[in-house]
Parts: C-alpha cells; structure tokens; sequence
C-alpha cells in the first residue's frame, strides 16, 4: 500500500491566482491547440501535489510539449487519471456532489447535452453550496473568483482530491 499524504489545498489555490491571467514559462500554452483549461488545472494540481505519476499512457505529468501525458491537458483523462482505482502515485480524487467541493478541487463542464465534458476550472473559494457560490479560476477563458453559475453548462462533474499517493 502506497504512502498517502494530504493535497496543499493552499498551495493548489495560490498558484491559481498567481497565474490565472497569465502563463507560466515552464509550460506549453495550449491556448492555439485545443485550450489551456486542463493544463492549467493540473499547473495547479501538481502545485498542491508536489509529485507526477510517469506512467507511460495512463499517468500524469509534464515534461515538455512532446513529453507529456493525456491526462496532463485532456479533459477526459484529467478525470480517468484522478478517479482511477489502481493504487499508483500521485493525486487521487472521488466524484463528488457540490457540498463537498472544496478549494483546490476541479470542476468539469459540459455544455451540450450528450457532448463530452470539455472545460476543467480550479475551484478557489466556497461561500456555499450552490453554483452561485462556487468560485473558479481558468485558462482558455481567462478568470479568477469566476462564480461556477456564470458558465451556461449544461452539465458539471465535481472531482474532489482525496489525498496523494507517493
């Protein structure tokens, strides 16, 4: 059984206001490639983390453009990577209901009916339960304290971090 440590919510969070206007340098920017939305959320991640999984395929990390993994910058690997059963290193997380969101936790969003989940937003401040008072930060559609209520989705999935596995 792996080693489990806790997800730096703070850390997760800091670095979402530290860059949701901008992009760091020690990433690619997707933005003319599909969005930024999903790498910036695992920027922010692995800031909380502190640690990749280099799984060939199926892990989670950044090394370069040409050197990453699926789940670093694809919305739906994003989740499968997080919410996968195999105990190997790195973050883990459970999909969860909006009472449970927490600051640091990821926040996926679709916006047709039968579409794919298309947009992940670091969720960095909670003053409730309700998509009112949820709030976000995001790349692609640059934002910071963004209220998850002022995207018109039609559907949200909640990935709640549980803990990282070393």
């Amino acid at each position: 059984m792996p080693d489990i440590r806790p997800y730096d919510r703070a850390a997760a969070v800091n670095y979402a206001h530290q860059w949701a206007h901008g992009r760091n340098p020690a990433y690619y920017n997707f933005d003319g490639i599909g969005g930024d939305c999903t790498s910036f959320a695992s920027q922010c991640l692995y800031a909380g983390a502190g640690v990749m999984n280099f799984t060939p395929t199926y892990g989670w990390y950044y090394r370069s453009l040409q050197d990453r993994a699926p789940a670093w910058t694809g919305v739906p690997y994003f989740y499968n990577f997080l919410t996968r059963t195999a105990l190997s290193q790195g973050p883990f997380a459970v999909q969860a209901p909006l009472a449970q969101v927490e600051p640091g936790d990821f926040v996926q969003l679709r916006f047709a009916p039968g579409a794919s989940f298309t947009h992940t937003p670091v969720v960095v401040a909670v003053l409730g339960s309700t998509p009112e008072e949820i709030l976000v930060a995001a790349h692609s559609e640059d934002s910071d304290f963004r209220p998850l209520s002022s995207y018109p989705y039609e559907s949200i999935r909640l990935i709640h971090i549980l803990g990282v596995r070393m």
